[in-house]
């Protein structure tokens, strides 16, 4: 009987938003315990015997908290960009729980796929977290995900070449030794633009506006950049070789994030350095580099059959306890204003710099619709300085032409 009028609280949750906090309580009628099916997914490393198994050890500690549940999880592996656009194309196939990018809520949203948190879970997420994290989640005042990281880049340096004030400017650096860059990537180009003012969408929420990453002031990047690309210190980080440059000992800086800090620690050891971005020299004048900012989330799809579990878990992979395994075995920086507020996490050079890029030295990356216009036009850019397409001669005309793609529903 119990299971039964399990599942029809669940569906009655479910059609008046569950995620407001609606749910059952263990053993008010009696102890009979609900069988429940939960797929899971996760990137390979969160799920890997190398790194501890974090995704399995969560689970499992889960179901130890509700021994109300009898739960079977199925497993499966997926980076959170793909679990975004699968959970979007195809629901009903898709994982109950699953890990994704801030920016792949739109078009979830647009999908029905992706459920709310709101209720008491809402006021949870809000005790424990920034407003400016869970605005990155937010849409029209509803939270859509339970964040587990802030998502972004930064640099990491030798610290046997480049001195705490040197990593301060990117022209300096440059005078010291040799600094990769991933310039054809369009997660990481605009960083020069956005220092000289350009926009996208207005304050990132606001469509209409559109990209404003032409006239003089983009203009004046792209010269630069070509100016920065014959500069015999500057080497284009592609395909892994700003890595490959440090292991060899040919790079002394590259930018990345705390997925690659394991790798770069195992080959610079105690001379790995790491800090938010620094500016850049434009016409005599000083410009701050400005990364892209947002948050990775866990996720509920609307289309579970067991949504309070689903809800439930989600909550705990975001957890303070989860958050903290997680940084253990993988590095993976915690949002969690608790964790952060720990002397020791917050000593560690890595959480400075994610949190000082985070706070300082980005932008909130948007995530309205139109967004998904700009990546393959400044990826194309990023290209075409790189192959000697773009001049001076040329650089107004091609900025101009890779703001109007930004701008176009062809893309």
């Amino acid at each position: 009987m119990r299971k039964g009028i399990v599942k029809l609280a669940a569906a009655m949750c479910a059609g008046a938003l569950l995620l407001s906090g609606c749910g059952i309580v263990p053993g008010t009628s009696n102890d009979e315990v609900e069988k429940v099916r939960l797929m899971v997914w996760s990137p390979s490393e969160d799920q890997s015997k190398d790194s501890g198994q974090w995704l399995q050890t969560c689970c499992e500690k889960f179901a130890d908290l509700h021994p109300e549940w009898d739960i079977t999880f199925v497993y499966g592996v997926s980076d959170e960009a793909s679990a975004g656009v699968a959970v979007a194309q195809d629901p009903d196939a898709s994982a109950d729980v699953f890990m994704f990018p801030n920016d792949g809520v739109p078009t979830m949203r647009d999908a029905n796929a992706l459920a709310k948190f709101g209720g008491k879970y809402a006021d949870e997420l809000r005790a424990t977290n920034s407003e400016e994290l869970l605005d990155s989640l937010t849409v029209d005042g509803d939270i859509y995900g339970v964040p587990f990281t802030t998502n972004t880049w930064y640099m990491f340096y030798d610290k046997s070449v480049f001195s705490e004030e040197d990593v301060k400017s990117l022209d300096t650096m440059l005078e010291k030794g040799v600094v990769s860059f991933p310039l054809t990537n369009s997660w990481y180009l605009p960083a020069f633009y956005f220092g000289n003012g350009c926009t996208l969408f207005g304050d990132g929420t606001q469509e209409e506006l559109g990209a404003d990453f032409a006239g003089e002031k983009g203009t004046e990047v792209t010269e630069y950049l070509l100016d920065l690309v014959d500069n015999p210190n500057f080497k284009i980080d592609a395909d892994g070789s700003g890595l490959a440059g440090m292991r060899d000992g040919s790079v002394k800086a590259m930018f990345t994030g705390s997925w690659e800090a394991n790798a770069i620690k195992e080959i610079l050891g105690d001379n790995m350095g790491v800090t938010s971005l620094p500016t850049y020299t434009l016409n005599g004048e000083e410009k701050q580099m400005y990364a892209y900012a947002g948050s990775k989330a866990i996720g509920v799809n609307t289309h579970t059959k067991y949504m309070v579990q689903a809800v439930e878990l989600a909550m705990y992979l975001g957890s303070a306890e989860a958050q903290q395994l997680h940084y253990e075995l993988r590095n993976v920086i915690p949002c969690n204003t608790e964790l952060l507020s720990d002397p020791e996490i917050a000593a560690d050079p890595l959480v400075q710099a994610q949190n000082n890029t985070f706070n300082f030295t980005s932008i909130l990356q948007p995530f309205v619709s139109q967004m998904n216009n700009c990546w393959t036009p400044v990826e194309n850019m990023g290209k075409a300085i790189r192959n000697g397409d773009v001049t001076k001669e040329n650089a107004a005309e091609q900025t101009q032409a890779m703001e109007d793609a930004m701008n176009s529903d062809g893309i």
